[in-house]
């Protein structure tokens, strides 16, 4: 089901009576279709209210309202002068159980906001949110370069705990990658996968077997902490030069669960902030990135907002 844009939600501090630029976030925001002709690069923001996959995948549910509070969250951050307007497509909810008709509706709107020469940023929801935005970017292909589809080098990066290749169906909030994978297969086109942060507590040896079958680049959340944070930037910006296009998906529970304690399954060591932060920035100025997400935030069980306040400053800088 869709739900339109809510303006209501966009809100917050007022410092009109401030010298100087005093805008902020929400003062940017239009209803998608209404201030993209002028710019193509413009921001959209797209919701997936979904935990249907949390629940399959025997996971704690709550990140079906993610998208909303995220929104609360970003809005009241400050504006800057290269900012541009920000555009809000709605929501996308899955409030009856049938997850699969919810990552479709999910593509086709992903799909529209790339068709009109945007760039969608995806508000989850569990990470099965990943097929839904996936599959909006594969459908934008084929519908732009049909003649020669599979052409553009796609590389995937995930920062998360988990791997999300589980092979078990129905689909579940552990399973896109693994869909992704038999779709790259079906298309006879390369998985490009890199999962930054994968925990070795936290992933079964038939997970990671299954990842050194599928040629899948990652790196554990031990060699992901600061110290080692320039060789990494070195080995990203080597994939990025490789590739034409990027889709970047951020599950929050790769951060220390003292970060994001507002996830389903809060790391014990997890990837620091400014590791992430980072490396988001770096994708960010490769001007590859077609499209992004945010999984797993569950507000329900976040602390002082923290999780909320994190995932917005990372939602910021993918702005």
């Amino acid at each position: 089901m869709r739900v339109p844009f809510d303006e209501k939600v966009w809100a917050g501090r007022c410092d009109d009576g401030e010298p100087g630029d005093t805008r902020r976030v929400f003062n940017q925001v239009v209803p998608f279709g209404d201030a993209l002709e002028t710019r193509g690069d413009t921001p959209v923001i797209v919701g997936f209210g979904s935990d249907e996959g949390v629940r399959r995948n025997q996971g704690r549910v709550g990140a079906a309202h993610a998208p909303k509070e995220l929104r609360r969250a970003l809005a009241g951050l400050p504006a800057r002068l290269s900012m541009a307007s920000l555009a809000d497509a709605g929501d996308v909810v899955c409030d009856d159980g049938d997850l699969e008709t919810a990552q479709k509706e999910l593509a086709e709107v992903v799909c529209d906001v790339l068709t009109a020469g945007a760039r969608p940023i995806v508000f989850g929801g569990g990470h099965e949110v990943a097929w839904g935005t996936y599959s909006g970017l594969r459908l934008h292909q084929s519908r732009t370069n049909a003649a020669a589809p599979g052409t553009r080098k796609l590389l995937i990066i995930n920062f998360d705990a988990h791997f999300d290749l589980r092979q078990k169906r129905p689909v579940n909030s552990g399973t896109p990658f693994d869909q992704i994978a038999n779709d790259c297969a079906e298309r006879s086109v390369p998985f490009n996968y890199v999962c930054y942060g994968v925990s070795d507590l936290g992933n079964t040896a038939s997970l990671f077997a299954h990842a050194e079958r599928l040629g899948v680049h990652y790196v554990l959340d031990v060699d992901m902490q600061e110290a080692l944070l320039p060789r990494h930037l070195r080995e990203l910006q080597q994939k990025l030069d490789a590739v034409d296009d990027v889709y970047l998906t951020i599950d929050l529970d790769v951060l220390p669960g003292a970060t994001a304690p507002g996830v389903s399954s809060p790391a014990a060591l997890g990837v620091p902030l400014l590791v992430v932060e980072a490396m988001v920035q770096r994708i960010r100025a490769s001007g590859k990135l077609r499209v992004a997400d945010i999984a797993e935030y569950n507000p329900s069980l976040d602390q002082d907002k923290r999780t909320a306040r994190v995932a917005a400053r990372l939602a910021y800088r993918l702005l």
